[in-house]
C-alpha cells in the first residue's frame, strides 16, 4: 500500500499541481507511475462538473463558464502539457531537420510560433467551451476524455521509442515496468472507451473517435518527424487531444 501511494504521489507531483506528500523518486515507485497519470484527468473532470454546477446555481454567464472550462485544466496540471505544446509548435514551424527540431524544443525561450499557437489554442478552446452545455454530459465526456488521452499518452511511453536518451519522457519510460504498465493502460483505455459510449451515447462516441484520431495523428507525427516521443510531444498530444475531444462533444450536442 505504501508503494502504491508513493506511485500515485510521483505521478501527481509531476503532472499536476494537486497537493500530495513529497516522496523521493526511486526505481520502485516509478515502475507504475504512468498508471496513475489518467487519474489526473479524473480530478479535472470532477472539478469541471463542480464548475458547471456552480455556474447553473449562480446563473453565471456563458463567457465566464467558457473561461473556467478553458483554464481549469491548466490550473490542475500547472501548464506542464501546455509548455510541451508550445515547444512543439516552435519545432514544427521550423521545418528543420530532426536534430534541429529536438534542439528547438529543448530551448527554454518561447518563440513566435509558440506564442501564436497558445493564443490560437485558447481562443478555440474558449469558443468551443462557450458552445458546450453546462450539464452532466459535458463534465462526463471531458473527464473521461481527459483520462483516456492520458492513458494513451502513458501507453505511448510504454510502446513507442523515445526520440532521445535524455529528458522526462525517457526517464519515465526507462523506469517503467513497460509490459505490466502497458497492459494496465491498454485495459483502462478500453474501459474508458466503453464508458464513453455507454454513459454519453452518440456524443461520447464522437469524443472517443476524436481521441483515437488524435493519438493516431500524434503517433505518425512523432515517429515521422522526430523518430520517437519526448515529454514535449506528449504534452502536445494531450493538449491537441483535449481540444479535439471538446470539439467532438460540441458537435455531438449540436446534432443530438
Amino acid at each position: 500500500m505504501k508503494t502504491l501511494l508513493q506511485t500515485v504521489a510521483v505521478a501527481f507531483s509531476l503532472y499536476s499541481r494537486i497537493p500530495v506528500p513529497r516522496v523521493e523518486w526511486n526505481a520502485k515507485n516509478m515502475r507504475y507511475a504512468l498508471c496513475a497519470l489518467p487519474f489526473v484527468g479524473a480530478v479535472t473532470g470532477l472539478l469541471l462538473g463542480l464548475w458547471g454546477f456552480l455556474c447553473r446555481q449562480l446563473a453565471i454567464g456563458i463567457p465566464l463558464w467558457g473561461a473556467g472550462v478553458a483554464l481549469l485544466p491548466v490550473a490542475v496540471t500547472g501548464g506542464i502539457h501546455l509548455d510541451g505544446f508550445c515547444d512543439t509548435c516552435d519545432a514544427l514551424a521550423s521545418h528543420a531537420e530532426r536534430e534541429r527540431k529536438l534542439a528547438i524544443m529543448k530551448d527554454s525561450h518561447a518563440g513566435a510560433f509558440a506564442i501564436l499557437g497558445a493564443v490560437c489554442y485558447f481562443l478555440l478552446y474558449f469558443g468551443l467551451a462557450c458552445e458546450a452545455e453546462r450539464g452532466r454530459e459535458t463534465a462526463l465526456c471531458l473527464g473521461l476524455g481527459m483520462m483516456l488521452l492520458r492513458a494513451l499518452a502513458g501507453l505511448a511511453m510504454c510502446r513507442l521509442p523515445c526520440a532521445k536518451d535524455s529528458g522526462l519522457a525517457h526517464a519515465f519510460a526507462d523506469a517503467a515496468a513497460k509490459r505490466g504498465a502497458g497492459r494496465f493502460l491498454a485495459a483502462l483505455a478500453l474501459l474508458l472507451a466503453v464508458l464513453l459510449c455507454l454513459l454519453a451515447g452518440p456524443a461520447g462516441a464522437l469524443c472517443l473517435a476524436a481521441a483515437a484520431l488524435a493519438f493516431l495523428g500524434y503517433r505518425r507525427m512523432a515517429l515521422g518527424q522526430f523518430g520517437g516521443i519526448t515529454g514535449d510531444l506528449q504534452g502536445w498530444f494531450v493538449q491537441m487531444g483535449e481540444v479535439l475531444v471538446l470539439a467532438a462533444l460540441v458537435l455531438g450536442q449540436k446534432i443530438w
